[in-house]
């Protein structure tokens, strides 16, 4: 089975089609819910889902109806759907998303985990969300960052972010150099009160005359 790439540029149709119709419809799925059609069964939690039929989380019960079909399963880490390297890999390119090892297994997330912050020291974040990553040969930290950071409108998008923020820049420079001319104008001195009068005189004293001999 040959792996579908998610990097590479091209028209609009050419972008929605190097992705595989079930890889969107999978990001959005809700799992881990009771399944409609086995909800009395201790087996009805849903996180199977089939590439083929993408209509839905599965149960274990359903996967009966899905024999000839392929099918993953959805897994959980502190409460985000993972899924193991060794399944997705099948069908998937995931080179440049950063992996996990959950349980032994190596594992990719499905969605973003946006991070307030990067940690101190930290020299490599997630293009999209900005998330930690472990190490310089990742770039997305999932496997839904990794679509909107190879999407054409995405880079478009960052090379007019990053023109914005170069003429902010430039005319901040450019008041800042304007305020610094004035700091080194003269200033004229404040008018005090004792400028604006006259000056007096100092009156000489009363003479005396030497006493008589």
């Amino acid at each position: 089975m040959s792996q579908c790439s998610l990097e590479g540029a091209g028209g609009p149709e050419e972008e929605e089609n190097r992705w595989p119709p079930w890889l969107k419809p999978l990001l959005k799925e809700q799992f881990f819910v009771h399944c409609k059609f086995h909800g009395d069964s201790h087996k009805s939690e849903c996180n199977m889902y089939c590439l083929d039929c993408t209509n839905g989380p599965l149960c274990s019960l359903c996967l009966a109806h899905h024999k000839d079909h392929r099918t993953i399963q959805i897994r959980r880490s502190s409460y985000h759907d993972v899924i193991r390297v060794n399944e997705i890999q099948k069908y998937l390119d995931i080179g440049g998303i950063q992996t996990y090892v959950i349980n032994s297994a190596k594992v990719v997330f499905l969605n973003e985990r946006p991070q307030p912050r990067p940690g101190k020291g930290v020299t490599n974040t997630c293009k999209v969300c900005y998330r930690s990553l472990v190490d310089d040969s990742f770039r997305f930290c999932s496997l839904g960052c990794k679509i909107a950071g190879t999407s054409r409108g995405f880079e478009k998008g960052r090379e007019n972010l990053l023109m914005e923020t170069e003429d902010s820049s430039s005319s901040i420079a450019i008041g800042k150099n304007i305020t610094n001319l004035q700091s080194f104008s003269p200033s004229t001195p404040p008018l005090t009160t004792s400028s604006n009068c006259r000056i007096v005189k100092r009156r000489k004293g009363i003479p005396h005359r030497s006493p008589m001999g």
